[in-house]
Order: C-alpha cells, then structure tokens, then sequence
C-alpha cells in the first residue's frame, strides 16, 4: 500500500508544477506581459522570470510531496527532483537544434533535484518544529 502512496506523492508534485508552470505562463500570455504563442527563448528577462517562478513551484512540487508521503518525505522529493531533471535535459538539444539561449533549459536541468529537496527539506524542518 506504502507504494501507491509513494508514487501518488510523487506524481502530485509533478502535478503542481505543471499546472502551475503551465497556468502562469498562460496568464501572462493573456494580459500581455509575455508574447502570446511567441517563444520566449531570445527575451532574457522572461527565460529569468519564468525561471524565478518556476523554481518556487520546484519547492512548492517538493513540499507537497513530501507532505503526502507515507515516509522518508526527502527521499519522495529527490525522487520528484529526479524526474524534472530527466525531463528537462531533452529541453538543452532541443535548444542548442534551435539556436537560442543555452542557460534556461541548463538551468532547469541543475536546478531541479535541489530545489525539490528544498522542498521536502522545508517541509521535514517544520514538523521537527
């Protein structure tokens, strides 16, 4: 049982972050702050927007998922940090095929694992509190 569990956690991290990666993105595409249907990957101060909030909801997807594991709460969000920085490493071909800026999707790839660990950190040093 402590499985499903498990990769219930996990896959609710990887929920959160979508749907608030892919929400912010859509809304500041609707109210003009970013270009509609336009990729982002030339204007420098998105790519670093979109890095900042995404990196939040990284912490926020470790949080959560170590909130909702049956144990070893770090663990489940490595494991979520894991998996984003799998699949961000396709973004750096798809990127480098494409001739844009390299830092955004090295970035993610990088950032991933520590900033769902900070997550699940976060989440372990409040119940210790």
């Amino acid at each position: 049982m402590n499985i499903f569990k498990s990769i219930l956690a996990v896959i609710s991290g990887i929920i959160l972050i979508v749907v608030l990666s892919v929400g912010t993105d859509f809304l500041l595409e609707k109210t003009g702050v970013f270009p509609q249907g336009e990729l982002i990957m030339n204007y420098t101060w998105m790519l670093l927007a979109a890095f900042i909030y995404r990196s939040i909801y990284a912490v926020a997807g470790g949080y959560l998922t170590a909130t909702l594991s049956p144990n070893r709460p770090v663990l489940h969000a490595l494991v979520l940090g894991g998996i984003g920085t799998l699949t961000s490493i396709p973004g750096i071909f798809l990127v480098i095929n494409m001739n844009r800026t390299l830092w955004y999707p090295i970035a993610l790839v990088i950032t991933s694992l520590p900033l769902c660990w900070l997550g699940g950190k976060l989440k372990t040093n409040k119940l210790k509190a």
